[in-house]
């Protein structure tokens, strides 16, 4: 990809054009990171850009954005421009086609407005990128508050680059975002929900949940996790504070290259806690799973998460208290867990939970993953059914309902539990259930 962006980039050159890279790419290559994208800078117009070069698509060319295809990838050519009012809080009312310096002064942050050429080797820095990125800082091009009433995602986006590169506020910055939070509301629940995966898969997830909050950011779009502070816990089993620390702590814990649901079933699984709060003996939080289950789903719906993402973090949330059950199963009914796809995404859970309490303690995680380990060797994949419901029905002249399914189930944990090995066992079996009757 890279070479192929120079190459493009020596076209336009050719054809009398100025053309760098732009935004992201310098910034991460001056931190030493290989850039994902090279998007491509140039004082072509779109028509120009378009003529010259063989396979474009006028994904944006409104705004001057020409996407070009080339060498089995795809490039974003914008040309250097300036733009007027942002009376939607997210696009310019009017695009301008200016020069690079102006184009740098209509950007986001400080490090991503900075531009290279790959070719002269030459770094222009307008904006004071790397003078920021040298301070570890997150600050806003010109005047803050006009970079935020510009494009509202900016305050989220502001949060998400911090985490990810381990930078602090510039004040400036930090005191407009504080202001503006508000704003976060009126960003498209779509917006949200990228900027938030990429923070959920970040390397500091839990410090960016931390700093939404700090910031008043996290009330306006998922309210229903700050009712998360205060609630306390069990002082006897958690000493690392209340059910906010708890949460927060254990999704710092969640394995990095965990998938994307796993880490927001770490972030929400005790979210039920505040409405299930009860004190008897000692705290309880009788059927917060389910509760928390539900809240989550609420939502995640809310944030337009994929139908069969928002059910796998559900699933997560309401079985993530049964792990101690699984000690205690026969070994039937525990291989159908172990064989469930969704479990060692549930042990992920499980491990990060613990971890995320004080003092830690993953004997019970230790257990249960030794006893994984043994069955798993036994039986490593879910085996076909001996008999189906059609079997049980024609043997025991039974009809279609609730009562077929559990005897279905009891032979078929049978056959699990390695006790009934064939079809002729498991038909005999069935047979038991009319002798019964």
């Amino acid at each position: 990809m890279k070479p192929t962006s120079i190459q493009i980039i020596e076209k336009l050159k050719q054809a009398g054009y100025q053309a760098y890279w732009a935004g992201g790419c310098v910034r991460d290559m001056l931190m030493g990171h290989e850039p994902k994208d090279f998007d491509i800078a140039t004082s072509a117009k779109p028509e120009e850009i378009e003529d010259l070069l063989d396979y474009t698509k006028p994904v944006g060319k409104e705004f001057g954005v020409i996407l070009v295809i080339e060498g089995g990838h795809a490039f974003e050519v914008a040309t250097f421009r300036s733009d007027s009012g942002y009376s939607d809080g997210r696009r310019p009312d009017a695009v301008f086609f200016s020069n690079p310096e102006a184009d740098a002064l209509r950007r986001d942050f400080t490090i991503n407005g900075m531009f290279y050429d790959p070719i002269a080797d030459k770094i222009f820095d307008y904006v004071g990128g790397e003078k920021d990125i040298e301070a570890k800082l997150i600050n806003f091009i010109g005047d803050p508050h006009e970079r935020i009433l510009e494009d509202h995602l900016r305050i989220l986006r502001a949060v998400r680059f911090k985490n990810q590169f381990n930078f602090q506020y510039n004040p400036d910055t930090y005191n407009a975002l504080k202001k503006h939070a508000k704003l976060a509301s009126k960003v498209s629940m779509e917006r949200i929900f990228s900027e938030l995966n990429k923070m959920i898969e970040g390397p500091n997830p839990a410090q960016a949940i931390e700093d939404l909050s700090e910031l008043k950011i996290l009330e306006e779009i998922i309210p229903e996790l700050e009712k998360l502070r205060g609630v306390p816990q069990p002082l006897q089993y958690h000493h690392e504070g209340d059910v906010w620390d708890h949460s927060l702590k254990a999704l710092a814990e969640c394995d990095k290259h965990a998938p994307r649901n796993v880490k927001w079933a770490c972030l929400m699984h005790d979210i039920g806690k505040p409405d299930t709060f009860d004190l008897e003996e000692r705290i309880r939080f009788y059927g917060h799973a389910e509760k928390g289950a539900e809240i989550a789903g609420e939502i995640l719906r809310r944030l337009k998460f994929p139908k069969k993402d928002r059910l796998k973090v559900q699933w997560l949330i309401t079985h993530h208290m049964m792990m101690e059950q699984l000690i205690e199963m026969n070994p039937g009914r525990a291989r159908a867990w172990f064989l469930k796809e969704e479990f060692l995404q549930l042990m992920q859970v499980f491990e990060a939970d613990a971890k995320g309490i004080i003092p830690v303690d993953l004997s019970l995680y230790d257990k249960i993953l030794a006893r994984y380990r043994k069955l798993m060797a036994q039986m490593p994949h879910m085996p076909k059914p001996l008999v189906t419901g059609k079997d049980v029905m024609k043997m025991l002249g039974m009809k279609p309902g609730k009562e077929v399914g559990e005897i279905v189930g009891k032979a078929f944990h049978q056959q699990l539990d390695g006790k009934i090995k064939t079809r002729t066992k498991a038909l005999a079996f069935i047979q038991k259930f009319n002798k019964k009757k």
